[in-house]
């Protein structure tokens, strides 16, 4: 059904426009490839624990300024 209406409104294109279409629809395609294909990387917790030394000693909101001095 959908493929009916598209051809349709595309024949009553003129021919500019069709070739405009063509290119939005290979970008379209493109994109969608690219989402597909490209595999979902898990999120790694080998940071957990690294500032169990500062545990006691900072707070929160001094970590985070000592944080902002790091960048």
């Amino acid at each position: 059904m959908i493929d009916q209406e598209i051809d349709t409104v595309i024949h009553n294109l003129p021919l500019y426009l069709k070739r405009e279409v063509l290119n939005y629809i290979e970008l379209l395609a493109n994109n969608y490839r690219n989402r597909t294909n490209t595999t979902k990387k898990k999120f790694k917790f080998d940071w957990e624990g690294g500032l169990a030394d500062v545990e006691g000693k900072m707070t929160s909101v001094q970590l985070q300024h000592k944080a902002m001095g790091w960048r």
